[in-house]
C-alpha cells in the first residue's frame, strides 16, 4: 500500500464498540514482533522510545533521532505507524507543522498529539492548541497524507486525584469539540479509567475515543461497551519487556 492508502486503512480500523488494539511500540525489532504477532497496525509510546534511547520523556528525545527510528520502523514493517509525537516539538505553529513534515516524511500516517506544556505547566488553551492542530493537519495536505490526528487531552493524567475527574468531564467534553473542528480525527484521555466517566466521553464526542490501559481502567471488552474505539498501552510494554529481560539474567546468573 502507498502511505495514503495506510493512512485510509488505519482510519477505518477505528470502529466504536470494536476498538484497535495497539500495543505501544519503540523501534523497529519491537514493531516486528508485534507485527509477527499478529498487529493490525502499530504505535509507538513517546516514554518507550525515549527510555530505549537513554532519554527521559517530555520531547528529550531529539527530533533528528525520532526521524531516525520511525524511518527504521516504516522501512521494516510495512503495517500502519501512529507515532506518538508529544507536543510537536514546538509550540508555534509554524514550527508544528514543519515538525508533522518531517515525521510525514519518514513514513508515519498518524500521530499523537498532546495539549499540556511540554516542559512547563498546565495546558495549551484551547484554541491555542486547536491552531497547533490546524498545522498538523496542513502539514498533512500538504503532503496529501490524510494523516490520523489524534489529539490528546492531559486533563486527567494531571490530575492525579481520581475523585476530581468527574469535574473535568465538561472541559474535557469542549476541548474534543474545538479539537475536532481543527482537523482532529481522534480523541485521547489517558489517565481516565473510571467505566462511567469513560461512557460519558464516548458519548459527549463524535470522535474516536482513546483510552490507555492503565491500574483501574476496566478490560478491553468492557471498554468496547463502553463506547471506546481505540485502546492503547503507553509505557506498559517496554517496562515489561525491560523486566523480563532482568529477570531472565538474574535467573541464569552474571
Amino acid at each position: 500500500m502507498t502511505q495514503a492508502e495506510r493512512a485510509r486503512a488505519f482510519a477505518d480500523l477505528h470502529i466504536k464498540g470494536d476498538p484497535i488494539v495497539l500495543y505501544n511500540i519503540w523501534d523497529a525489532g519491537s514493531a516486528g514482533a508485534v507485527a509477527n504477532a499478529g498487529a493490525k497496525a502499530l504505535a509507538t509510546g513517546s516514554w518507550s522510545v525515549a527510555a530505549a534511547q537513554g532519554y527521559s520523556d517530555g520531547e528529550a528525545l531529539p527530533l533528528d533521532l525520532l526521524e531516525i527510528i520511525v524511518t527504521r520502523i516504516t522501512a521494516t514493517v510495512d503495517l500502519p505507524l501512529s507515532v506518538d509525537f508529544e507536543g510537536g516539538f514546538a509550540v508555534e505553529p509554524d514550527q508544528v507543522m514543519q515538525n508533522t513534515a518531517r515525521i510525514i516524511a519518514a513514513g508515519a500516517i498518524g500521530i499523537n498529539f498532546e495539549d499540556q506544556v511540554v516542559g512547563g505547566q498546565g495546558l495549551h488553551a484551547s484554541q491555542q492548541q486547536a491552531g497547533r492542530i490546524a498545522a498538523v493537519r496542513k502539514a498533512a495536505e500538504t503532503a496529501a497524507v490524510p494523516l490520523f490526528v489524534n489529539a490528546r487531552t492531559d486533563l486527567f493524567l494531571k490530575e492525579g486525584d481520581r475523585s476530581r475527574h468527574a469535574d473535568l468531564v465538561g472541559e474535557a467534553a469542549e476541548r474534543a469539540d474545538v479539537y475536532k473542528k481543527a482537523g482532529a480525527n481522534g480523541f485521547f484521555v489517558p489517565g481516565l479509567v473510571d467505566p462511567e466517566l469513560i461512557t460519558q466521553i464516548c458519548e459527549a464526542t463524535s470522535l474516536p475515543v482513546n483510552v490507555m490501559m492503565m491500574p483501574g481502567v476496566p478490560s478491553i471488552s468492557a471498554l468496547a461497551d463502553l463506547g471506546v474505539t481505540r485502546v492503547s498501552f503507553g509505557p506498559g510494554p517496554y517496562r515489561q519487556a525491560v523486566k523480563a529481560i532482568a529477570e531472565r539474567f538474574s535467573e541464569i546468573g552474571g
